[in-house]
């Protein structure tokens, strides 16, 4: 019973991910990450899949084995949170803006602060 269920969350998870890879303000690796730890509980070939990704498997992989997001990543990760804040001042303005800005603060210091 429980191998499907985590197969759905993993299936939910990648689609989270592919919105992600689409949109500045939502992250893709963390969902990706989700993604394999339901993966390797229910389907261990689309565990493999996902680590096996020419762009998407290494940053996985980095962050399984090591906890590490290269420098790349990091600045591609901060980057995108800044244009999506940049984006929610002039299309959502005040007060909206904060919330991005918070989540830029938040994030982009944890981010930071990671092994690479």
């Amino acid at each position: 019973m429980k191998r499907p269920v985590y197969k759905g969350l993993g299936f939910l998870a990648v689609g989270l991910g592919a919105i992600g890879a689409a949109l500045p303000i939502m992250p893709t690796v963390p969902f990706l990450l989700l993604a394999v730890f339901f993966f390797a509980r229910s389907s261990p070939e689309l565990e493999r899949k996902i680590l096996d990704h020419p762009h998407w498997g290494p940053q996985v992989l980095d962050w399984r084995e090591r906890r590490a997001i290269n420098r790349r990543a990091k600045i591609m990760a901060i980057g995108a949170m800044s244009v999506g804040a940049a984006f929610t001042w002039y299309t959502l303005g005040h007060p909206w803006y904060w919330i991005s800005i918070a989540i830029l603060v938040i994030c982009g210091t944890w981010i930071a602060t990671r092994n690479e």
